[in-house]
């Protein structure tokens, strides 16, 4: 988590955002955070808008609100005509608003603007109050865990005070009851637990970090693997937050141009060039920067680019007519080129075309519409004379085609979208942005669409009851608020879904926090988004959160496999200790070989088995089911049986060393011999809960053969070494009785593997999956959607 945190440190900003600001009738240029309510700030292209302000002048502004509005489009801004209203009853989103908000990008224009609120006032401020309010929930693990450990410590604590007192007053020997006393209690707290839990997260935080997963809470990773509904952030998380032509129309001909715009035939080359044209030289908009790299892909080494012109004149866009215009004037023409683009109908009237020709366009302009596409109309002009006209009307235009762009998709989302279905994880896309372009870039996805689109006034306008109805089969919310998406994230979370939640924007931090998982971007997510999540994302890969849910089922299985592990072989060591007092015979274990055993047991459940490999039908299992337990029921009861079996087969061999009449040490030599090959022999029937012994030893893991050699290193020495011997209590023994008592420790897990393969265990331990219907809410609640 330290290293996490430092990671997290780095990818701050370095230095606060700088603000050029009015004072004392000088420009100044100050850090963002000595902003003051009252200050007059002057804002261009590329500027952080460092404060919530009102407009006093704008000049073909426009805002990227992205971070707080989920919008991947820019907004216009416009100084108001006459005082405006409250900027507490304007939030952003939305053209020709007068205000600008802290943390928005100036994409293109200029302006001035008297701050209103800073720090915790502004509207990114009041967003990261919210998130005071909100404390990350205990995991299910963490729960169960505790549960565990607290009733098996009270259960040995009980059992050894009961030794010691039983012992002390029956046998007179007060001394050796405390020793037996302490024996019970080492053979029965399961101090393991919370060790091998702690071992299991923090190796599976540093497995994520590995590719490229921060893990800021390492408790939230076995969450992820019980997710059932993941919420998707659009803007920034399924697509890649840069907008890129994809269609274009010229001449009554459509060109899909994404993912490969080469070659690009002759008959769009001018549509291309004249859209260079409208565009800045050196564009800070989203839209104009993928205008000049279609450009500088399909048009490089052609006539139809032109860095040496001159911009001329630039004629910008106004509320009433959305449509800009550039003159251009080159070094041997004695005419000027104009180039128009903006909203199609606004070309349309600026070309002045006939009613057959503007029909034919607005039904290409839907067609485009439909495919979420945003739609940009170009249009040329010529102009002779020494002076230019003041108006773009004035020009003589003729229409060119139509530009469609569009927030491409993230390259790896489909194939992720598609695990998690196979998984059982329903995918819910949550956006700010318009519902069209939502349900366009879900398709492509591979989402579920079925169920229709909400959107955020419609959520405002329902009651809690209904919502929670509702939010069963929806799976596209678009136009939502932040505060809509954390009601969203609660909606689900009472419908018992575990919720995962990506983003990258402020908007979205109080939903982070509020999920069971905060999944953020590192790259492009704000450090208020990383700060709220439980997960970053260093590379703002999508299709890493499926390896992070894959790692997430395999530590769960592990840890489940390891937990078994330790409950049964806590069973033999216990009755060795508790059957020598019952049935008269000499101790066999001592605090000292307990010890041993634990040093054994130890590392074997934490490193073993948190290095084995997942199950190959791991991502096609749904979810467990919400309130399933990590240790409980035929789980709990396989793992008694095979520590009472183990349990058997020990006492079977110090008795039946006993009835051989070998020596009390020998009789404690073979005893010991056959619980730690049994220990050892468990420890590889529980790799795998569905596989044979053959098939397990074949999967890789390189831990096990060092602990399997360590453990027989250590039985060697404390065998074998007669100073050592001598401390354990143990005699010399022949070969042939350490031979069979290390064979009936290993016969101790052969009713396992005989069960294993007629399908008994897996039958009865393992929740099996059921037949999924996408339209049954049942379903969606018990993770099958």
């Amino acid at each position: 988590e330290l290293r996490t945190e430092r990671v997290i440190e780095a990818l701050r900003e370095i230095a606060s955002p700088r603000a050029l600001v009015v004072r004392d009738r000088q420009e100044v240029r100050i850090p963002g955070a000595e902003i003051v309510p009252g200050d007059v700030v002057i804002l261009s292209e590329g500027d952080r808008v460092p404060a919530d302000g009102r407009l006093l002048t704008s000049h073909d502004l426009q805002t990227d609100e992205s971070l707080l509005t989920g919008e991947s489009v820019p907004v216009r801004k416009r100084a108001p005509l006459r005082q405006a209203g409250s900027i507490a009853e304007s939030p952003p989103g939305g053209d020709d608003l007068p205000f600008v908000y802290s943390g928005s990008l100036i994409v293109s224009g200029q302006g001035v603007a008297e701050v209103v609120a800073t720090g915790a006032s502004a509207y990114i401020g009041r967003i990261g109050a919210s998130l005071a309010a909100i404390r990350p929930e205990r995991t299910r693990l963490q729960k169960s865990t505790a549960r565990l450990v607290w009733a098996m410590a009270a259960i040995g604590v009980i059992v050894s005070l009961t030794v010691i007192v039983l012992f002390g007053t029956l046998r007179g020997d007060w001394l050796e009851g405390a020793l037996a006393g302490m024996t019970v209690a080492m053979s029965a707290l399961p101090e393991e637990f919370p060790l091998v839990l702690t071992v299991f997260l923090a190796l599976g935080a540093w497995r994520l970090s590995r590719a490229g997963v921060l893990t800021r809470r390492s408790a939230v990773i076995e969450t992820l693997g019980t997710t059932t509904a993941l919420c998707v952030d659009k803007t920034g998380t399924v697509t890649q937050n840069r907008m890129t032509v994809s269609q274009l129309y010229a001449d009554g001909v459509f060109l899909k141009v994404r993912p490969n715009p080469l070659p690009l035939p002759e008959r769009f080359h001018e549509l291309v060039e004249y859209a260079i044209l409208a565009s800045k030289p050196r564009p800070f908009d989203p839209t104009e920067q993928a205008m000049h790299r279609l450009g500088a892909a399909a048009l490089t080494g052609t006539e139809h680019l032109h860095a040496s012109w001159r911009l001329v004149q630039e004629y910008e866009l106004t509320p009433g007519f959305l449509a800009m215009s550039q003159a251009w004037r080159g070094d041997a023409r004695d005419e000027y080129i104009i180039a128009a683009k903006g909203a199609p109908e606004s070309i349309v009237d600026l070309c002045h075309l006939g009613e057959d020709e503007t029909r034919h366009i607005a039904e290409s302009v839907q067609m485009m519409a439909r495919q979420g596409l945003r739609i940009i109309a170009v249009a040329q002009g010529r102009h002779r004379g020494p002076d230019l006209p003041a108006h773009q009307h004035d020009f003589v235009f003729a229409f060119v085609g139509l530009i469609g762009l569009e927030d491409p998709l993230r390259p790896t989302v489909a194939n992720a979208v598609d695990e998690c279905r196979r998984a059982g994880i329903r995918i819910i896309m949550i956006t700010g942005d318009y519902v069209a372009t939502a349900e366009s870039i879900a398709r492509q996805a591979g989402l579920n669409v079925a169920g229709g689109a909400m959107t955020g006034a419609e959520i405002e306008a329902l009651e809690e009851s209904e919502l929670r109805r509702r939010i069963r089969a929806v799976t596209i919310f678009a136009r939502i608020r932040p505060e809509q998406k954390l009601r969203l994230v609660g909606a689900l979370k009472a419908n018992g879904e575990i919720v995962a939640m990506t983003g990258d924007g402020v908007n979205d931090a109080p939903a982070l926090r509020a999920a069971h998982v905060g999944i953020a971007m590192g790259q492009r997510g704000t450090d208020v988004a990383r700060e709220a999540a439980s997960l970053v994302l260093l590379d703002d890969d999508f299709g890493a959160i499926v390896g992070a849910v894959r790692l997430g089922r395999r530590i769960f299985d592990n840890l489940r496999k390891a937990m078994a592990y330790i409950t049964a072989i806590h069973v033999p060591i216990l009755g060795m200790a508790l059957a020598p007092w019952l049935f008269g015979w000499p101790i066999v274990l001592s605090p000292f070989h307990v010890v041993f055993l634990e040093m054994v047991i130890d590392p074997v459940c934490s490193i073993v088995f948190e290095a084995e490999p997942e199950e190959s039908d791991i991502m096609r299992r749904p979810p467990r089911p919400f309130g399933e337990r990590l240790f409980a029921g035929w789980t709990l009861g396989i793992s008694l049986v095979q520590g009472f079996v183990l349990m058997l087969i020990v006492l079977t061999v110090y008795g039946g060393a006993l009835a051989l009449e070998r020596s009390e040490g020998v009789a404690r030599t073979v005893t010991f011999v056959s619980m730690v090959t049994g220990n050892l022999a468990l420890a590889i029937a529980n790799r795998s809960w569905s596989e044979d012994v053959i098939a397990g030893l074949m999967r890789p893991n390189r831990s096990l053969w060092i602990a399997v050699a360590a453990a027989f290193g250590g039985l060697a020495l404390v065998v074998g070494v007669p100073p050592v011997r001598e401390l354990f209590r143990f005699e010399a023994t022949s070969a042939v009785d350490l031979t069979v008592a290390s064979l009936c420790g290993v016969l101790s897990v052969l009713w396992f593997e005989i069960a294993k393969a007629t399908g008994l265990v897996r039958r009865i331990s393992r929740y099996q999956p059921q037949a999924r219907d996408e339209s049954c809410p049942d379903c969606h609640r018990n993770g099958l959607g």
